[in-house]
């Protein structure tokens, strides 16, 4: 008797329930009853972003080149001692690689001796000149004793006219070694010019690291040759300093006019999801790129890495945020576009819109009108203001749409409410009077 009676108690207050859940409070719902779904309004940020992607680069990318052609026959060691490779740690001047010096060590040598030689023509004109200005002081003398006794019986004028052109001979040959001179110290000039030549070459065997960075790509392996042309061949890329990054937006021609320097930026990488970074427009560059008759702008966004947590090349969903609006009360976007069938909205001007609050003790009463000023709307958030001080609070529950409610569905619940929870195992039924059956 005493379970009868609890069963008969719990069905009682199911009824009751099922009872109130009705318009009326005593049936289920009329035909034509609706439910009004309603969310609450926050206090939040609300801030209107323009959507676009791009790739991470480190700030500054240097590509180290050869400017001689040979055989890699070595790697430098990094900071860690270990052979230069991919992401290894490198500081100015370190030595990255080295190419078969053979033939500039042959042309050094060759460049040397040929300075040599030019410097021996400079001595040996040198010598040559005093020669020629011994040669010029003598000639002179005799054609001066020539001039003071003249032609006549000590002197015939074969003899003076043989004194005349040997001094005009001497003069002509001191010219001579003067001119050897000067082409002797050019050549020298010219030796020492090949000789630096050829040890700036002898120096490029050795290819250093300009900056302090890290070893983004190798493009060269041990015994690869490398040819030296009109374009430097590249060898390593160097990224100078990875705690500084760059994106490389593209943004729609649409939407670049809302883009400026010193605007904050949002945005994400599938690598890490979760995290949201932050960064500064740094400028909008003015070659648009066309596509598919779609015209993008490329956008330079600065972004902090200081926990080297971004990688180069990672893809960026970037967001620039355009507006935004701090600690406003916000509503649904959505509210602002319901209006209930039926029944009269208050107007709106510009800048205004209308959100109705669900009722709080009749379910069935219609909801609520409140204008309200819209400081923001992003699409999802819309920052207002009530225009009634105190009409709409923080928490009040603002109705976003309605649906309809089905009698025979609800019936059909209600029904099914009273069955057994079907998360309950089935047990098996004792027969009345009987053992139970055997497990």
């Amino acid at each position: 008797m005493k379970s009868r009676t609890s069963l008969a108690a719990i069905l009682a207050a199911a009824l009751a329930i099922g009872a109130g859940c009705g318009p009326s409070g005593r049936s289920g719902p009329a035909a034509g009853a609706v439910r009004h779904v309603a969310e609450p309004a926050v206090r939040a940020d609300v801030v209107a972003t323009i959507a676009a992607s791009g790739t991470l680069e480190p700030v500054e990318l240097v590509d180290v080149g050869s400017q001689v052609s040979g055989k890699i026959v070595a790697f430098g060691t990094d900071a860690d001692g270990a052979e230069v490779d991919y992401c290894s740690a490198v500081t100015n001047g370190m030595t990255l690689a080295l190419v078969d010096d053979t033939t500039y060590l042959a042309d050094l040598d060759v460049a040397r001796a040929q300075l040599a030689n030019a410097e021996a023509s400079v001595a040996s004109a040198r010598a040559g000149e005093a020669k020629s200005r011994i040669d010029l002081d003598h000639a002179r003398k005799d054609w001066d004793r020539a001039q003071a006794i003249g032609v006549g019986l000590a002197l015939s004028q074969s003899d003076f006219d043989s004194y005349q052109a040997a001094f005009e001979s001497a003069e002509a040959q001191l010219g001579v070694a003067v001119a050897s001179i000067a082409s002797a110290e050019a050549q020298v000039v010219q030796a020492k010019a090949n000789v630096e030549k050829a040890e700036r070459n002898l120096g490029y065997c050795t290819i250093v690291s300009p900056v302090d960075g890290v070893v983004v790509d190798r493009r060269v392996n041990l015994g690869q040759t490398v040819v030296s042309s009109m374009s430097v061949s590249s060898l390593f890329l160097v990224a100078k300093d990875l705690r500084a990054m760059r994106i490389w937006a593209s943004v729609n021609e649409a939407d670049v006019g809302s883009v400026r320097a010193g605007q904050g930026v949002s945005f994400t990488v599938d690598a890490l999801p979760g995290r949201t970074f932050r960064g500064v427009v740094r400028r909008v560059r003015l070659n648009a790129t066309l596509s598919s008759n779609v015209v993008t702008y490329t956008v330079e966004i600065d972004v902090d890495n200081a926990d080297l947590a971004l990688l180069p090349y990672l893809t960026a969903s970037v967001e620039f945020e355009t507006e935004a609006v701090r600690g406003a009360l916000a509503v649904p976007a959505r509210a602002l576009r319901y209006a209930p069938a039926g029944v009269p909205a208050p107007e709106a001007g510009e800048g205004e819109g209308v959100v109705w609050l669900a009722p709080e003790a009749d379910a069935s009463a219609p909801p609520r009108p409140v204008r309200v000023r819209v400081l923001l709307n992003n699409g999802a958030l819309a920052a207002v203001e009530p225009l009634d001080p105190g009409a709409l609070a923080e928490g009040a529950a603002v109705v976003t749409r309605e649906e309809a409610v089905d009698p025979a569905a609800a019936k059909s619940a209600k029904s099914a409410g009273g069955s057994k929870n079907p998360l309950l195992p089935n047990m098996p039924k004792r027969p009345r009077g009987g053992p139970p059956p055997p497990g």
